[in-house]
């Protein structure tokens, strides 16, 4: 069994003192990282799922860097629609991209091919205002390539979802041309066997045209439940979380792991009342 673990939308802040809805994105984030370190120590990978930062500095990057790197296992990055590649990739030169800039990798596990989808709609080296995400016909390309290829299940990460998700706000910024996603995906139905997404700071679980997906929450700030709302710079402290996905020969298991509750680190085993019996007694 191979064990990811997933961050998404960490918004780290360039300066100590800046924060998003009164939260500090770094001390959030630092904190996901030490639950890591004690529950998850066995994880074989993290993979981070975009918006990596809030405005794509260098320094933001240079902080997120030092946080990461106390991680128990390697990570990948993904960038998100408030990131900017090339200071990313200025900071980070070791995660992977390809001859275009484009942050596109995939990785062999023993049970299944992960493919790592950059969905950020400026091209590389520039820094755009759209918020939504795009594919072009390169990453398309190189997407039909490598599960073509690929003899194992493939798994796909990416930060935009490619199909609506409920939230009126979030789905306009979306993958805009989603329909070519899954145009090419469904082209394999009995290869690509999950999909992994960011962007919208809740924990969305589902399938869309026959494909299950999750989406998990942020470490940070999360979407209010406003279905019907258009402003997606709507923002509610709840717990931070993670995700955690468990892959076997036969299965994709996806957890969300809340660790801000303080009941994780106080676990009370069994049900027996005191002075009582285990169950009632039936009538």
């Amino acid at each position: 069994m191979n064990k990811i673990v997933i961050l998404t939308d960490l918004h780290i802040l360039s300066e100590s003192h800046q924060r998003i809805i009164g939260l500090d994105p770094s001390q959030r984030l630092n904190q996901a990282v030490a639950h890591i370190r004690r529950y998850q120590a066995d994880c074989d990978l993290v993979i981070c799922t975009g918006d990596l930062t809030h405005r794509g500095e260098v320094a933001a990057y240079q902080r997120l860097r030092e946080i990461l790197q106390t991680l128990p296992c390697p990570y990948r990055l993904l960038p998100g629609n408030h990131d900017l590649r090339e200071n990313l990739l200025q900071v980070f030169p070791e995660q992977a991209r390809d001859e275009q800039g484009f942050m596109l990798s995939h990785i062999d596990t023993p049970h299944h091919r992960l493919l790592l989808l950059d969905t950020l709609r400026p091209t590389p080296g520039t820094f755009g205002h759209a918020h939504d995400g795009h594919l072009c016909r390169h990453r398309l390309d190189w997407l039909e390539d490598r599960i073509t290829s690929s003899e194992l299940p493939v798994l796909i990460f990416m930060h935009h979802p490619p199909h609506p998700t409920g939230f009126a706000a979030m789905d306009a910024i979306a993958l805009a041309n989603g329909e070519d996603f899954y145009t090419c995906v469904l082209r394999h139905p009995d290869k690509v066997r999950h999909l992994v997404c960011g962007h919208v700071h809740r924990t969305i679980s589902g399938q869309h045209r026959g494909l299950s997906f999750s989406i998990f929450k942020s470490p940070c700030h999360q979407m209010p439940m406003e279905f019907h709302d258009q402003d997606a710079s709507l923002s509610v402290d709840e717990p931070g979380a993670y995700g955690i996905l468990l892959l076997t020969p036969l299965s994709v298991l996806a957890h969300t792991e809340d660790f801000a509750l303080a009941g994780r680190n106080a676990p009370v085993r069994g049900y027996q009342p005191e002075g009582g019996q285990q169950f009632p007694e039936k009538p």
